[in-house]
């Protein structure tokens, strides 16, 4: 039971977190999903990060399972993309995907690497 409050407490946190910031960075620069991006990338090194930590079970359900997995959202950079590309404008669709996927895994190497160096020892 105490797993699952964990998990629900993370994932709501991580879902206002998500919306808040892609509401906050798709407004100013209409045209393109920076917001999405942004929480995309920032997620994947926390994720990272995370994974090379030394956390306790109840801080992985919580931030890892929990937060993380309501902070990025791969279904809406899914849409995001296909309305990109709607108008003919396929050039930002594969920028978008590109620095999203590519940007997502060095990303997360980074802070898992980061993660390591700052909790092994």
């Amino acid at each position: 039971m105490m797993n699952s409050l964990l998990v629900g407490l993370g994932g709501f946190l991580g879902a206002i977190s998500r919306y808040t910031i892609s509401q906050r960075l798709n407004k100013p620069i209409p045209g393109f999903p920076y917001g999405t991006l942004t929480v995309n990338l920032v997620g994947a090194f926390l994720l990272g990060w995370i994974a090379g930590g030394d956390l306790a079970e109840e801080g992985l359900l919580f931030f890892g399972v929990g937060f993380m997995g309501a902070f990025t959202t791969f279904s809406t950079l899914h849409l995001e993309s296909i309305q990109l590309g709607k108008p003919g404008r396929w050039g930002k669709t594969f920028l978008y995907l590109g620095l999203t996927y590519t940007g997502g895994i060095l990303i997360a190497l980074l802070g898992y690497l980061l993660g390591t160096a700052l909790f092994s020892g």
